[in-house]
């Protein structure tokens, strides 16, 4: 949830949030409405219970009509009191709903706009013109690596088994984002993927893409679409102690994702599929922290895809695609030959205290007094990361070159055709 100081204080900012968004800016609007109800349903039913407190005591002594008349009003403000507490009680929730639809504000930096709309930050490395380039699909049959028409079988469309020196490649590459965020200094982590509503909705991911979750009504629980959802929930209801520095995590988890809406795109291979593994890094840390805590994942992002020696492009997303927790996002997209564009392979949110103040998650301050954390999330790898890989080392013999630092955790530098 966004800060209610600041919607109470500065309204203009939040609504220029929203606008920028494509969201409605009316809700700030019907929040601080909503605010000043729940504010004098609570005065309301304060006074009326004090008042019922009091009479209480003159009762004890009063003798005769007296006491009828106070016991008679007794009555009365029990009623009252009745009535003003539910009053208070849809007061709050209608207050909540509200809080809860407004997404977070966006950084000053964040471009306006959709999906279209990103701000292209840097290029990195060139891409390598490729004589007839096959798609990682194609590689991957040839090689031995990757069965979609048995995943389909088994359980589905957008499901697949990676298989020998595939599921070698991708355990690689995350061993290496272990190993190299444990060098780091982030703590490891295998997090549950199945958790309770209030923590995926503590995240945010029960808003606009709550279609994209997979939940089991019978047991009234979620399959995650990333780690980053259990982490937030580690320190939830806690009071942490930054004195030190921020937490830093990486949770290595699969990940589930419906992919509700996107019948008919990405349908060949793997780049959109309903199950993946990822290495997720998440952070805890102090607000006036947060943007430098934001960098430093985008630079470990950056040295991750260095490491698998991939054209990529850096870009700021823009604020309609963002997600409803994040302020600011950079994404980090590879160079897919075989669609001569770009595919994004990394993400990193700032989500400020958006998150943390729906999970109650706060810190001490130099006073000792506990304010709201901030948190922080971002692709360290994941399954996705195979397709640029493979596409872009392809070489014309139909064989596939592993970088030199993947291929010390592969166990092999070349991939060869079956």
């Amino acid at each position: 949830m966004i800060d209610l100081k600041i919607a109470r204080e500065n309204p203009d900012l939040v609504r220029d949030s929203q606008r920028a968004r494509g969201e409605d800016p009316a809700l700030v609007d019907q929040l601080l409405d909503a605010d000043a109800t729940r504010r004098g349903a609570i005065v309301e039913a304060d006074g009326l219970r004090s008042e019922q407190k009091g009479l209480g005591k003159l009762v004890g002594k009063a003798q005769g009509e007296e006491k009828t008349a106070l016991l008679e009003r007794g009555k009365q403000l029990g009623a009252l009191v009745k009535a003003a507490v539910a009053k208070q009680s849809e007061a709050e929730q209608t207050f909540n709903q509200l809080h809860r639809a407004i997404s977070n504000i966006i950084a000053p930096e964040t471009p306006p706009g959709g999906e279209d709309d990103y701000r292209v930050l840097e290029h990195v490395g060139t891409p390598t013109e490729i004589a007839e380039p096959k798609d990682h699909l194609e590689l991957s049959e040839s090689l031995g690596l990757i069965d979609m028409a048995r995943g389909a079988k088994v359980s589905g469309s957008r499901f697949y088994f990676l298989t020998g020196p595939g599921a070698m490649l991708q355990l690689g590459l995350l061993n290496m984002a272990a190993a190299k965020a444990t060098a780091a200094g982030f703590t490891m982590m295998i997090p549950p993927v199945l958790v309770r509503p209030e923590v995926m909705d503590g995240t945010g991911f029960l808003g606009a893409h709550a279609d994209e979750v997979y939940r089991l009504e019978q047991d009234d629980m979620y399959l995650v679409g990333t780690s980053e959802v259990p982490l937030a929930g580690y320190h939830s209801d806690e009071i942490l102690d930054l004195s030190d520095g921020p937490k830093r995590y990486a949770g290595w988890s699969t990940c589930f994702r419906r992919e509700a809406g996107s019948y008919g795109k990405d349908t060949r291979g793997i780049i959109r599929v309903h199950q993946f593994d990822k290495v997720e890094g998440f952070v805890y840390c102090k607000p006036e922290d947060a943007a430098a805590e934001h960098q430093r994942l985008l630079d470990f992002e950056k040295s991750m895809l260095a490491a698998v020696d991939v054209p990529y492009r850096v870009i700021d997303v823009a604020a309609g695609d963002l997600g409803s927790s994040a302020s600011r996002k950079f994404d980090c997209e590879a160079w897919v030959p075989t669609q001569n564009t770009y595919r994004e392979l990394t993400s990193t949110s700032n989500c400020t205290t958006f998150q943390a103040r729906r999970l109650a998650t706060r810190y001490r301050d130099e006073n000792g007094k506990p304010q709201t954390a901030a948190t922080l999330n971002g692709t360290l790898a994941t399954t996705r990361w195979l397709v640029a890989i493979l596409e872009n080392h392809q070489q014309p013999d139909g064989s596939v070159r592993i970088p030199e630092e993947l291929a010390r955790f592969t166990g092999f530098e070349v991939l060869e055709p079956r």
